[in-house]
């Protein structure tokens, strides 16, 4: 637990001992009050401090007295709950609706290699194939007619 003790002038009896480091309130540094970026620090601030903070960058009301033209910056939204938001009914009202999925398409047989996909496409194709077969198997047996005719080598 480090303690830091944001002042803007001048001494205080707490500084004795307990205090590991004094920051000046109009020369804060980030990497001072949140090192490492963990915000955990723990911070003494002096009422002068405060008083010294709204002189320097000011309100939301009135500009920084001791900056030229300084005003605190506005959050950009009013309500930052965006699950609330996105969920509400105004915005749900405007939205489209969910598309459905995309079907997945089957992938294309080849009719030339698949058989099955050639007789859907061409029924005559069964018939073409079995005259196809009965006619090698006819030139097989002449072929072995012949090779038995002429004999051994």
């Amino acid at each position: 637990l480090e303690l830091s003790w944001c002042r803007y002038s001048g001494q205080c009896a707490v500084t004795q001992g307990v205090i590991s480091d004094l920051n000046q309130v109009d020369r804060l540094n980030l990497l001072q009050l949140a090192p490492g970026g963990h915000m955990g620090r723990f911070c003494i601030w002096s009422q002068a401090a405060f008083a010294k903070l709204d002189d320097l960058y000011g309100t939301w009301r009135t500009p920084s007295t001791l900056k030229s033209g300084y005003r605190l910056p506005r959050p950009k939204m009013m309500n930052t709950d965006l699950a609330r938001i996105i969920n509400s009914d105004e915005i749900q009202r405007c939205i489209q609706n969910k598309k459905p999925a995309p079907r997945r398409t089957t992938m294309k047989k080849n009719p030339l290699k698949n058989l099955y996909v050639m007789l859907r496409l061409n029924p005559y194709a069964k018939s073409l194939r079995r005259q196809q077969l009965l006619e090698e198997r006819r030139k097989k047996e002449k072929q072995a007619i012949a090779d038995k005719q002429r004999g051994p080598k």
